[in-house]
């Protein structure tokens, strides 16, 4: 299979998530990914998507969210880059914590790395990319966090 690359840029508007999501989805489903896995990947990249429009852009329509969705032999691979300050994946809260339990946000990144392959931060001067990787086949793939400055 020939890689295929599909992107979309979108303004930092809360409405344009299900519009990801359908098309996170709508490829996921070409590739032939499990309904779990499925699901999984639209659970996860709608988080990123949400976390680039309210964290990184702070919803200012002025700034946009570049999607970029690469299909390869092995994974479907999906990249996020907003226009934010960036954040320390370092200096997140453990969501499982006892003082953090019944704290009604913070529990995103930790459910995106639970549900992905491999996910990867990246920090730009323009922004934050945050880059996810389901693997095709799952054997002998193994989950890791990659920080990259």
């Amino acid at each position: 299979m020939k890689e295929k690359i599909v992107e979309m840029d979108i303004p930092s508007d809360p409405a344009q998530i299900q519009r990801v999501e359908k098309q996170t989805e709508k490829l996921a489903r070409k590739l032939g990914f499990s309904a779990d896995d499925l699901d999984s990947l639209a659970i996860a990249v709608t988080e990123v998507v949400a976390n680039a429009i309210y964290h990184g852009n702070k919803c200012d329509p002025q700034k946009k969210v570049k999607i970029r969705f690469t299909i390869t032999t092995a994974a479907f691979v999906v990249s996020v880059m907003d226009q934010g300050r960036g954040f320390c994946p370092d200096e997140l809260g453990n969501p499982v914590a006892p003082e953090n339990l019944l704290k009604g946000s913070g529990r995103g990144i930790f459910i995106v790395q639970a549900l992905i392959d491999r996910v990867t931060f990246k920090f730009h001067p323009s922004g934050t990319e945050v880059i996810l990787i389901k693997y095709r086949r799952r054997e002998g793939k193994p989950k890791t966090l990659a920080n990259e400055g």
